[in-house]
């Protein structure tokens, strides 16, 4: 297989889509106009297939191949016309989104998502010539070990648009669900909601983060608990999610002070080594 799939922006959840699209075959272009996010990227899928490769989950020739399938660009302006996909995966803010998708569309790309989480598909296809070739793309973190790819189909979505998404999610080994345009879709509106509960009750003192995502993993059979789950997403972002669904919901999706606190702080999570746990080399402890 050699089409084009682009993914602008190299945090965690970019790099993780670059991941997946490299492993199923595709000419993966990242974009990052950051050159040491991009750097650092590039590095750490190579640990990731080194990893993967040492796992036996991939031989050394494949994970060569993945290697040699991305490429990093500095820019949109530096990728060529007519892409197979294009992928926004920047900060959770409804601007930049839009900057991005609208210069990501003059790529003229058959398919074009967005990574969003949280903002309705109708807001972020503003300004765009060709909505009806939009749609929302929700891949889960670690892109690579989840399953689900949440497809959010706008007001302007195209049937063919949609069907389209549900053959790449195939194509990357990923399960689909299809959902209408609602802030927070399904999965964040759900997730978020836990989420937040889970930190007001660290702040009240009810338990400790451990002993609540235990509590949920045991009794629940969560694979992971909420706080921990809120470590890997970021805590920025998930204060980012929990505005936007505050704006359209209400105060039920208010954050918590405790959230916004530690979100200044500069505790954000795994990304930055402490969050409700301490990350070394991106392992809890």
């Amino acid at each position: 297989m050699s089409d084009r799939f682009v993914v602008v922006g190299a945090g965690t959840m970019g790099l993780g889509i670059a991941y997946v699209a490299a492993g199923a075959g595709h000419a993966v272009e990242v974009v990052e106009v950051d050159p040491a996010r991009g750097t650092a990227a590039l590095t750490r899928l190579g640990e990731l297939w080194d990893r993967a490769v040492g796992r036996g989950k991939l031989t050394a020739d494949e994970a060569a191949a993945n290697r040699e399938r991305v490429t990093l660009r500095a820019a949109l302006a530096d990728v060529a016309e007519g892409p197979d996909v294009v992928v926004e995966a920047v900060p959770e803010r409804l601007d930049l989104k839009r900057a991005v998708l609208r210069d990501a569309e003059a790529l003229i790309p058959t398919l074009l998502g967005s990574n969003t989480s949280s903002i309705p598909i109708g807001e972020l296809a503003a300004g765009l010539e060709r909505p009806d070739r939009f749609l929302g793309l929700h891949f889960f973190n670690p892109v690579w070990a989840m399953a689900l790819l949440e497809i959010v189909v706008g007001p302007a979505t195209a049937e063919e648009t949609t069907a389209a998404a549900v053959a790449l999610a195939g194509r990357l080994g990923k399960d689909p669900v299809v959902v209408r345009d609602m802030p927070g879709f399904a999965t964040s509106r759900l997730g978020v909601t836990l989420g937040l509960e889970a930190i007001r009750m660290v702040a009240d003192g009810v338990a400790s983060p451990a002993d609540i995502d235990k509590a949920m993993v045991l009794g629940y059979r969560h694979p992971v608990g909420p706080l921990e789950l809120t470590d890997l997403v970021g805590l920025d972002v998930r204060l980012d999610i929990a505005r936007t669904l505050q704006a359209a919901y209400g105060d039920r999706f208010a954050p918590p002070p405790l959230l916004e606190e530690m979100v200044a702080a500069g505790r954000l999570g795994k990304k930055s080594g402490r969050g409700f746990y301490t990350w070394t080399d991106g392992v809890r402890s």
